[in-house]
């Protein structure tokens, strides 16, 4: 068994217009202060990282990595959430995700899909280059509109969208084989890959592919109801990346998962941050140490109530508090006694 490595902070949803959430230095040493050890990297954004000068420029990249331990956080991994998500885009929702694509390539999903498709495997190398050997991701979605479809799905729909999926990304994973990186599907609503069933029908497509690997986050599964301490059972061997968000999911006579189409305060499932929901981690950082998970307890602020800040500072100490150092031996050593082979043959009664 290891000891988790952590706290660490995503960064997505703290970058802004105003300081100290403008510019590396000043976001790395805010999360340093909240008390983190490491910080998970967008990739969308060049004031964190430009990803074109960090695959082409060494001392650029000595530069990111020694401003971040100079302010006292390590990289932990890159996250190419948003460019993966345009890896496949059903065209019901093209326009909501031309936002997350350059200006010049909105309302054209083909030139989108390339792009994104460099995206991704541009964060491949630049994490190799920066010594990380794994890296977070969407799968993007075809099949989502037809989740719980009216009138029924036409024979074949799902197959096909799943196959689909699996051809886009396998020259991915190839290149993540070939750069010793792992890609870590998050499993969330709104990806395909949004469940252990629906990731075991991508892996079934892609060859049980090694690099194509999960990350963990509960909150995502107290909102679908489904069981997140048996998921690590599971699916130990594929998780490579954690995230410590938080939920609860409250229903009602009038609302369950599906939300009423209301605001996420009014919600019966939320996000909240961690330690104020449902989440029994606990348990979840017990079943990771004991499957021997070797990556960061990486927090991820998405709360309907708490500012952001609040929820980072608490965050920190969250984590910090639930780390298991593990044990270097067994409780009970202290009784051993060294008994020889003919001793334990007296004992048996041999």
């Amino acid at each position: 068994m290891r000891t988790i490595k952590g706290p660490a902070l995503f960064l997505a949803q703290f970058i802004g217009d105003t300081a100290p959430f403008d510019s590396w230095d000043g976001i790395t040493r805010w999360a340093a202060d909240c008390g983190y050890l490491g910080v998970q990297v967008p990739t969308n954004d060049p004031r964190m990282l430009d990803l074109d000068r960090a695959e082409a420029s060494q001392d650029y990249r000595d530069e990111f990595l020694g401003t971040a331990r100079a302010n006292g956080v390590e990289v932990t991994e890159l996250s190419t959430h948003l460019q993966g998500q345009l890896v496949a885009v059903h065209p019901a929702y093209d326009s909501a995700f031309d936002a997350f694509a350059p200006a010049a390539l909105r309302g054209h999903p083909k030139a989108r899909q390339e792009w994104a498709v460099d995206q991704v495997a541009r964060a491949i190398r630049v994490s190799r280059l920066l010594g990380l050997d794994r890296m977070a991701t969407f799968s993007g979605a075809l099949a989502w509109p037809y989740l719980y479809p009216w009138p029924q799905r036409a024979p074949g729909l799902v197959e096909t969208a799943f196959d689909t999926l699996a051809l886009r990304w396998r020259p991915l994973l190839d290149l993540a084989e070939d750069r010793g990186v792992d890609i870590c599907f998050e499993i969330h609503p709104g990806e395909d890959l949004h469940d252990g069933i629906s990731f075991e029908m991508f892996l079934d497509r892609v060859n049980a592919h090694p690099r194509a690997n999960m990350l963990y986050d509960p909150s995502h599964y107290v909102l679908q109801q489904l069981d997140y301490l048996q998921h690590i059972d599971i699916y130990h061997d594929r998780i490579r990346m954690f995230h410590v968000k938080d939920a609860e999911f409250n229903p009602t006579g009038r609302q369950g998962v599906y939300g009423g189409f209301q605001s996420w305060v009014n919600r019966a499932g939320r996000f909240r941050s961690p330690g104020d929901g449902q989440v029994d981690f606990g348990a979840v950082f017990s079943k990771l140490t004991q499957h021997d998970f070797d990556g960061w307890a990486v927090v991820e602020w998405e709360c309907a109530l708490k500012h952001p800040e609040d929820g980072a500072r608490e965050g920190a100490a969250f984590v910090r508090d639930h780390i298991i150092r593990v044990t270097p031996h067994a409780f009970d050593d202290f009784a051993a006694a060294g008994i020889d082979r003919a001793a334990l043959d007296r004992v048996l009664g041999l």
